[in-house]
């Protein structure tokens, strides 16, 4: 007969065997009060194909209205009479207005649901955009801006959240994927479609199209989005709460290092979107017509890595994927590293490697962000939050920085590209796996 310690013994290799699948069970404590959250709308485990469009549009107000109207700033310099660096201060107060706005946001929907502030905010974003369209002056159009930020990151943090709220495990990484995709290639594709609407209607014709967007999404919204978040599972209380639950949730270190991958992954992106246009026609010595089209391709890499995703999810477990996604990603930036450095920027490396960096974070963002989720179902809306505003920060540190070295060396670009990636890899192996591997291991001996 097998004693005791060798039945805990199978249970531990078991719960580590599902980790490495990326299936990590709920600890027994919070399972219980999970049950009415996990359950979604049609009660399939699945989200609605309705419903996940609806989020992944409302995620992508935000990231449109940060890029759609880069190739406007000289005119909008010149139509408000104003210097290059106080239009650059409109992109700057946006980036942060998101920051502040999902870090505020998403701890209040956990205190009074979801559905109420993605409508208030999604309302508050269309009027916003109305006083950018119609801006006097550029001290109007900053403090425009700043509201137009905070309120958008609502259709971010909560719409998170609302998948959080229904789903788990694989379906929550398919969910993930598709907003993650729209995510990740809406800064990509926002500048080109940006020179298109500036062709016919400028600077205030990109923001009026950017506030009709909001508008519609409201209708959207209202007819499409229900409330996720039962009445027994909001968190009640003032700031010292809120501060409690921040607590609690940074204290699981699972949650901390797949956030923080997946932070890492957006880091390598941005510097990629930041410095492209001048490493891609100065360096490598692309033409204008042939960056715009190298661009829309790289975009089409990470809708590609997102639909490679949702095949692999019926194999695969999404920290498995995950695990993929970043060695790919490290491999590339290395390649760019080398083919900078000692081949001079050879063209057809540098353009290949771009292309699957890209593509790899169609396999990163949806896995890390379901397991992230996992990790912290107790408060969904603090979880995204943190990760959103953190997704933000890095996002406005890297811009700056890829430019250091001037507007013909790509050296900054491939060495932020390296670091990230490399720190990427770094906290997945050595915080956000072993941590999900010993929770998995101590709920199944609970068991």
């Amino acid at each position: 007969m097998p004693t005791r310690s060798t039945g805990r013994t199978r249970l531990v290799r078991s719960a580590r065997a599902r980790s490495r699948k990326g299936l990590l069970p709920q600890p027994r404590t919070e399972q219980a009060a999970l049950t009415t959250a996990t359950a979604p709308v049609d009660g399939s485990g699945e989200v609605s194909i309705k419903l996940l469009v609806t989020l992944a549009l409302l995620c992508a107000i935000g990231p449109f209205a940060v890029d759609m109207y880069l190739p406007t700033f000289p005119d909008l310099a010149t139509d408000l009479s104003t210097s290059a660096s106080r239009v650059q201060l409109t992109l700057t107060t946006f980036m942060l207005g998101m920051a502040a706005g999902q870090l505020v946001l998403g701890p209040l929907s956990d205190r009074l649901g979801r559905r109420r502030l993605l409508l208030l905010g999604t309302a508050v974003t269309f009027l916003a955009g109305v006083v950018c369209t119609l801006t006097p002056s550029i001290g109007v159009l900053i403090v425009a801006r700043l509201v137009q930020g905070v309120a958008g990151a609502a259709g971010v943090v909560i719409g998170r959240a609302v998948v959080a709220d229904l789903a788990t495990g694989r379906a929550a990484a398919r969910a993930f994927s598709t907003l993650g995709v729209i995510g990740g290639v809406a800064p990509v594709v926002a500048p080109l479609l940006g020179g298109l609407v500036a062709g016919h209607g400028g600077w205030r014709g990109i923001f009026g199209v950017t506030a009709l967007a909001a508008l519609v999404m409201v209708v959207a919204a209202y007819f499409l989005v229900p409330e996720t978040l039962p009445r027994e599972r909001r968190h009640a209380g003032g700031v010292r709460e809120v501060a409690s639950t921040a607590r609690r949730v940074l204290s699981r270190r699972g949650y901390v290092g797949y956030v923080g991958t997946l932070v890492l992954v957006f880091g390598t992106v941005f510097s990629y979107v930041s410095a492209s246009p001048f490493v891609l026609q100065n360096v490598v010595g692309l033409s204008a017509g042939t960056y715009s089209l190298v661009f829309a391709l790289n975009a089409v890499g990470i809708a590609v890595g997102g639909a490679v995703t949702t095949r692999m999810l019926r194999r695969y477990g999404p920290a498995q994927i995950l695990t993929a996604g970043v060695l790919i990603q490290v491999t590339c930036a290395a390649g760019l590293f080398t083919t900078v450095l000692a081949f001079d920027a050879w063209t057809p490396a540098v353009l290949v490697l771009l292309w699957f960096n890209v593509f790899s974070v169609g396999l990163v963002f949806g896995n890390a962000t379901a397991l992230a989720a996992d990790e912290v179902r107790f408060a969904s809306g603090m979880g995204s939050a943190l990760q959103g505003a953190l997704q933000f920060t890095v996002g406005a540190l890297v811009s700056p920085v890829v430019g250091l070295a001037g507007e013909h060396s790509a050296v900054p670009m491939v060495t932020m590209m390296l670091g990230c990636s490399g720190l990427a890899a770094v906290v997945l192996f050595t915080v956000a796996r072993p941590a999900s591997r010993r929770r998995a291991a101590a709920a199944a001996v609970e068991d």
